[in-house]
């Protein structure tokens, strides 16, 4: 099996890379924690650049305005964007492949070439109150009238929904149906009338989710991605894209990173090479970073040769996540006295990046499905045990 990447690979690599150290704003490069919705408008500013080159839709077919690149090409790609903190348009590569593959002509016309130039900014409207890990538990209902659907309900988690123009949502719209069926998925404008959005700030102190409340809001039928009560299967195309593996190995190598780094700062990696425990700890979390690295990229080589990856995204998600998890553990647990010195403190190491890295961790074997969930879909689809 070759583990290298071919010369036209690197040669892209090279190319993002040169892209980011030219274009990426100095207040975000700087490697400074910021809130999601900091230096917004430079946020667009980039990622409109990043549209000029077609790489909001990377992998969307060129009629799209993508460039229709593959899995591989992608991963090399968001890597490095993740990696040195470019503030991607994550729901852009979630909510795209989905009207692609499920969208009507109208919503192919009307999304996608904005959505690849970065003319329109989307939220995502999955979980609610009672409808986390149990994604198929949606309650937010649609009832169809006339030309349109009524929409009532609450979500909550909605990243950047106080910045977002459109929410791509899952609706209830058949309530007798099983759970996994009876859902809609939709597109709605966040300027229509009776939704009213919540800030949530979170325990880094940042403001990027908030609740999202649906009051008899007018959805016309037309939005509707997919066919009526099959919104669940359109949804895990969206899904797949966010358990892909790749940020995780991103976060996992940028985290490890500061933690060396903040060592080398606070002059403390003497006595760390001095325990040999520690020495030792810190090996074993640069060897799983490469197993979770190996992990993503095969699944990226899959889906390259046409073979559907259905547990692999379960195990990357679940391994990398706690690894991100166990990085930032240690790295607290070495840094002693420093580590939960955050940003702006005097005696502060890597501006505080740890600590933040540390507090954001807590979440993310939750977000995007929680490892109790990847654990039942490695159980069933992986090795086929059965269910309950």
């Amino acid at each position: 099996m070759d583990f290298q990447f071919t010369p036209e690979q690197e040669a892209f690599r090279e190319e993002v890379k040169d892209f980011i150290s030219k274009e990426l704003p100095a207040s975000i490069l700087s490697g400074e924690p910021h809130a999601a919705d900091d230096h917004f408008e430079e946020t667009m500013e980039f990622r409109r650049k990043l549209g000029q080159r077609k790489w909001i839709g990377i992998g969307w077919p060129v009629e799209y305005g993508g460039l229709g690149a593959d899995a591989l090409m992608q991963s090399i790609f968001h890597y490095e964007m993740l990696y040195h903190n470019a503030p991607l348009d994550n729901q852009a590569y979630q909510v795209g492949p989905a009207i692609i593959g499920f969208g009507s002509d109208y919503l192919k016309k009307k999304f996608l070439t904005a959505t690849a130039n970065q003319e329109i900014v989307w939220c995502q409207g999955f979980s609610e109150p009672d409808a986390g890990s149990d994604l198929a538990n949606v309650q937010t209902s649609a009832v169809r009238d006339g030309d349109d659907y009524i929409v009532n309900g609450q979500k909550t988690w909605t990243s950047l929904g106080h910045r977002a123009d459109w929410v791509h949502v899952l609706t209830r719209t058949d309530p007798d149906s099983p759970k996994h069926k009876g859902i809609s998925y939709f597109v709605m404008d966040m300027r229509s009338p009776g939704i009213t959005v919540r800030p949530l700030v979170n325990m880094v102190d940042n403001l990027e989710f908030n609740e999202v409340f649906f009051k008899d809001v007018r959805v016309p039928a037309v939005n509707m991605i997919g066919e009526e009560n099959m919104g669940w299967y359109v949804a895990m195309t969206t899904l797949d894209n966010e358990r892909s593996g790749i940020r995780d190995v991103a976060n996992c190598q940028k985290q490890f990173d500061h933690l060396l780094a903040a060592l080398r700062q606070g002059e403390g990696i003497a006595g760390v090479r001095r325990d040999r425990g520690a020495v030792h700890r810190l090996a074993e979390l640069a060897i799983e970073i490469q197993v979770v690295r190996q992990l993503a990229y095969r699944i990226s080589w899959m889906q390259t040769q046409g073979i559907k990856a259905t547990r692999e995204p379960a195990i990357a998600k679940m391994f990398g996540t706690d690894l991100e998890q166990r990085i930032t553990q240690v790295g607290m647990a070495l840094l002693g006295l420093y580590g939960p010195l955050r940003m702006h403190s005097k005696r502060e190491l890597v501006h505080g990046n740890v600590v933040e890295e540390y507090l954001h961790t807590v979440s993310t074997t939750i977000s995007a499905g929680s490892n109790e969930i990847q654990r039942n879909i490695i159980a069933t689809r992986g090795l086929g045990l059965p269910r309950g």
